[in-house]
Parts: structure tokens; C-alpha cells; sequence
């Protein structure tokens, strides 16, 4: 059948929006124009190339008045969603493929996209196209494209997607639900994904509640398009797709990350030779996966959306130690240029807050809270009793510099455990908290996270701020936990 007898934006948004491939009935008059409805035959599993969707949608973050987290508005609908699940663990794939579908039937417009590992194993149980990029092109692409990111495992999946964005300063906001080992990080129980999804979707909806639920506005945000309803508005979300209103958001928690350089011992950086430590990183991909074709770029160009910039960005720590050799590390530590002191150890971490009760706290660090704008230095069982942790300002440089004493060894540096790099005598790493700035964009640096709202009627707004973070130390760390009580 000729398109002609649809109209021709009709037919656009249809066949942009499922897989049509036959169409049973149309009726064209003289003077007007009239469409029934579609009958589709089921729609194709396929996996589409990110690099043909919009473009990211930038969220705006605005302080609070009674909290030290800010509040997330959405200029307008996020499109494009980044959905990571753990890996090699089937009942979180099955949850994934149930939230996919969720999504799908009830926020129309929105794109799933999955890394392509992801993508091959699942969507054959998704009877709707998702998307995915070459691994090569992944980072980039990610930056330039995707909205928001949602991740379903543990504080390892947060970090997997924190390091798709690390060589970016802009980094989407994360939807953490927690089903791995521990979850520390993650806010969410996978049995509150439709809350929690909702929450986030239309946070800073400029329509009201009520609004929503009119019929005459309802009918009033339609398009032009012969009745059809605008499937990339908030209106036409199904089900339980209400505005929270301007005054209630997810509240977002800007976790600080660590700008990191590696040094040659002429002064040249070469981060670009640090490589993934996974084959599960998606710039490896996986043996025997077919992946799409990886996109030529012009050099600069790449990420240039995202903010591409000259060093790597570690939400949790860098380290350095001794590896396999049997003899103790000998790192030289220098603070804003000064130098502190020669480390005898098996290795230093640098860390921020949201490390602080990762690596660094079994190394004997202290816990430190993720709004505190600071970086650790640990020491990894080191020789001498008084090398104690300390707490230093965000802005401040550490060099880490392998000292002559060292043997001659190559020791390997570690970049949130994703990537991995050996340095030898003279070689630096130059590690410094990251700036939060506010532009024009919205802010940058950081990875922002959802975080859920307060559980205590709290007019002063001071439980939003720790909520979440004193119940992981109490359920998941067991803070001062006493020795012989019951579970």
C-alpha cells in the first residue's frame, strides 16, 4: 500500500516508533483525510547503532535550601537510557529483561540502550529493537548520547559504569538498585523499580499532578497529527506517569571523583596506554561477540558533547603496589609540590569519600562522609606504625613517584580496579580531586547519583543528606557492630 494514504507525519512517528511491516486497513476521502487504526506483525529483536539517536539531554541541578543535595529537572523528557546489569548473573538478566519491558510498555518514546555483551545476550527476549555501540565507539558515543544511566547488581556495576564515563567531565545521572554482594552504594531494592523509575523520569516536571490527570489537557497536549498524543512528552507516560510538580525531585548526590595523570620520566602523560584489566570492559569486548562496526572519528571530535578531557577520573581510588614481587614498594609521596615522606610499603592508595569504604577501609582508612570535599592517602601495610591515613583537602596535588630505591621494578597502577598500568623508576602519578563547576550546561564533574528521599519527616532537610549512607554503615558495614549478639 502507497504511503500516500497515510499522512505523511503519521506514518514517520509510527515507523519510528515499532517495527511496522504491514498494514491491514486505510481510508482516504477528498477534502480530508482519515486513518484506523495499525495492525503490526510482531516486531523485530534487532540491536540498533546508538550513534542514530538524539543527542544526551542535560540535566539541570539546582541547590536546595535545606540540604546539601541538590534537586534533578529534566529541561524535558530523558530519552535515551543506559541499562547495566551485573554480569554472569542470570536472575539479575531476567530482572533486567522485566524492568526492559516495563519501560517499554509504559514510558513510549524512550530507548533502551545495553553495552553490546549486554545487547547479544538479551535481546532476543525483548520483542522490541534496543540499541548498542561498538565496543571502540562505546565511551564516546555513551557520553554524547545517553540521558540517564540504571544499573541493577552491586557497588562493582556502579564502578563499571562510572568508568564508561571516565575520561569525560560531564557524566549522566545514575539509578543505582542494588541487587550484588554488597550494595553499598546502590539506594534502590529492585521491588521499588517502578517508584524509583517514575521519581527519576519526571523529576522537575513542569506539569502538575492534576494537570496530568484532566481530560480537557490531556486533550489540549496532543499534536496536530490527526489526534495522535505526543509519545516524547511527560503526558504520555501510561499507568501511574504523574508529575511529582516543580517542588518534589529526586534528590542527587554529586559524588567527587579523582583527575588522574600518569607521567613518563620525561614529563609526558600517557594515559593513553592504560588498559581495561577485563575482558567484561566493553573497550575489550568479548572473545567471539559480534560487534558493530567501529565508527571512524576525527581526532578531538570524539566525546566532544561529554567534555572530553586529558586524564582519567576514578570515583573510588588509584593504587599503587608492590604486585607479585616479594620486596615492599618504595613510593616518594609529595603534597601541593612539598615532599611528605618516602612509603615503605606494599602500596598507597589515593581515595575519595565514596572509596573511603571500599579499598581504603580494609587498608585501615578512615570512613569518611561522600559530601565531604576531601582525598585519602592510605598506606598498604606499611613498614613503619606511624605512617597513619590521612584527610586532605579535595584541591590537593599528590604526586606518587617510585623512588630510585625501588630495584628497578615495574609496580602496577590501578584506576578504580578497571584499569591498569606498570610504572617504572622516575614515572609519576598525579592524582587531584576533580572541581565541581557550575556552567551555562548544568554542572559538571562528578558522578551524580540518585538518592532516595528521607525516610523521617524532616522539615530541616538534614536526614535527605545521610540517610541513606548512616543505614549502610549500621545494615551493610556493621558499624561498632558488639562481638557475641545475635544476627
Amino acid at each position: 500500500m502507497p504511503r500516500s494514504c497515510v499522512p505523511a507525519r503519521a506514518f514517520a512517528l509510527l515507523n519510528t516508533t515499532s517495527e511496522v511491516t504491514s498494514i491491514t486497513k486505510c481510508r482516504h476521502t477528498l477534502g480530508s483525510q482519515s486513518w484506523r487504526a495499525f495492525s503490526a506483525s510482531t516486531k523485530r529483536r534487532q540491536i540498533l547503532d546508538v550513534s542514530t539517536l538524539n543527542n544526551r539531554i542535560v540535566p539541570h541541578y539546582q541547590q536546595t535550601k535545606t540540604a546539601s543535595l541538590l534537586a534533578l529537572h529534566w529541561p524535558e523528557p530523558p530519552r535515551n537510557i543506559l541499562l547495566m546489569p551485573k554480569l554472569h548473573a542470570p536472575h539479575v538478566t531476567v530482572s533486567a529483561v522485566e524492568f526492559a519491558k516495563h519501560i517499554h510498555n509504559n514510558y513510549p518514546g524512550l530507548n533502551l540502550v545495553f553495552e553490546s555483551h549486554v545487547a547479544q545476550s538479551i535481546h532476543q527476549d525483548l520483542p522490541f529493537p534496543i540499541y548498542s555501540a561498538a565496543p571502540v565507539d562505546a565511551p564516546a558515543l555513551y557520553a554524547d548520547k545517553i540521558d540517564l544511566v540504571t544499573t541493577m547488581g552491586g557497588d562493582g556495576t556502579i564502578l563499571r559504569a562510572a568508568s564508561l564515563f571516565s575520561s569525560h567531565f560531564s557524566v549522566p545521572p545514575i539509578l543505582a538498585f542494588s541487587m550484588g554482594t554488597l550494595g553499598f552504594l546502590g539506594e534502590w531494592k529492585f521491588d521499588e523499580y517502578k517508584r524509583a523509575f517514575r521519581e527519576c523520569y519526571m523529576s522537575g516536571c513542569s506539569v502538575s499532578t492534576e494537570d496530568l490527570g484532566d481530560p480537557h489537557t490531556r486533550a489540549a497536549t496532543t499534536t496536530a497529527i490527526d489526534g495522535l498524543p505526543d509519545p516524547e512528552g511527560w503526558d504520555s507516560v501510561r499507568g501511574n506517569g504523574k508529575c511529582m510538580g516543580l517542588n518534589r525531585t529526586s534528590k542527587i548526590l554529586l559524588r567527587n571523583r579523582l583527575r588522574v595523570g600518569i607521567y613518563d620520566s620525561e614529563g609526558h602523560n600517557i594515559n593513553e596506554h592504560i588498559l581495561p584489566t577485563s575482558t567484561a570492559e566493553p573497550s575489550l569486548g568479548l572473545e567471539g561477540e559480534p560487534v558493530l562496526a567501529p565508527q571512524s572519528s576525527t581526532p578531538g571530535t570524539a566525546g566532544k558533547r561529554g567534555g572530553n578531557s586529558p586524564y582519567l577520573h576514578a570515583i573510588n581510588e588509584v593504587s599503587i603496589d608492590r604486585g607479585s614481587h616479594p620486596h615492599l614498594a618504595i613510593i616518594d609521596i609529595y603534597v601541593n609540590g612539598h615532599f611528605l615522606t618516602e612509603a615503605v610499603a606494599d602500596g598507597i592508595l589515593i581515595s575519595t569519600p565514596t572509596g573511603s569504604t571500599a579499598y581504603s577501609l580494609s587498608a585501615g582508612g578512615s570512613i569518611v562522609h561522600p559530601l565531604v570535599k576531601s582525598l585519602l592517602i592510605t598506606p598498604i601495610s606499611p613498614r613503619s606504625l606511624s605512617f597513619r591515613p590521612l584527610v586532605l583537602p579535595l584541591h590537593t596535588k599528590v604526586v606518587l613517584r617510585l623512588s630510585k630505591r625501588n630495584r628497578g621494578r615495574e609496580l602496577p597502577v590501578s584506576i578504580d580496579g578497571k584499569r591498569r598500568l606498570g610504572v617504572t623508576i622516575g614515572m609519576e602519578v598525579r592524582v587531584e580531586g576533580e572541581k565541581l563547576e557550575r556552567t551555562e550546561d548544568g554542572w559538571k564533574g562528578g558522578v551524580p547519583c540518585v538518592i532516595r528521599a528521607s525516610s523521617k519527616n524532616d522539615s530541616e532537610g538534614f536526614g535527605e543528606d545521610d540517610d541513606s549512607w548512616v543505614g549502610g554503615l549500621n545494615g551493610l558495614l556493621k558499624f561498632n557492630y558488639p562481638f557475641g549478639s545475635g544476627s
